[in-house]
């Protein structure tokens, strides 16, 4: 691994995601979580897994999770391969695309939605 690779990340573009997460592959994926966000919020994470800047702020992010003694209902969406859900989301909730981009559901609405250096587990836990 070279010292750039450490610092931000490998080239891999299909990293293995931590245990906490969701993933949201189909249509019936995202139509469970946003079913599940009836009983408790939720968060859609929105990635390119091309993008350095959304690397970076997924490993920061997923670190704030690894700190954090919170329950949450996390799902991870690859929105290059997956991107006709990303349009999805962005039409059927009324919200703009973003990457990378943190979704707050709750009730099958939005009530927050951050990009970049403004993603943060308090979003989801306030």
């Amino acid at each position: 691994m070279s010292f750039f690779d450490k610092i931000f990340g490998s080239k891999n573009n299909n990293p293995e995601r931590k245990s906490f997460w969701n993933n949201i592959e189909s249509e019936e994926d995202l139509a469970k979580a946003l079913e599940n966000s009836y009983h408790h919020r939720i968060a859609i994470f929105k990635h390119s897994t091309r993008c350095f800047i959304s690397t970076t702020v997924l490993k920061n992010f997923e670190r704030e999770i690894d700190n954090s003694n919170d329950k949450l209902d996390l799902y991870y969406l690859d929105l290059l391969t997956y991107r006709a859900i990303s349009n999805k989301i962005s039409e059927d909730l009324g919200i703009r695309h973003e990457s990378p981009q943190l979704i707050i559901i709750e009730d099958g609405k939005v009530i927050n939605s951050s990009s970049h250096e403004d993603i943060s587990i308090s979003q989801i836990v306030s």
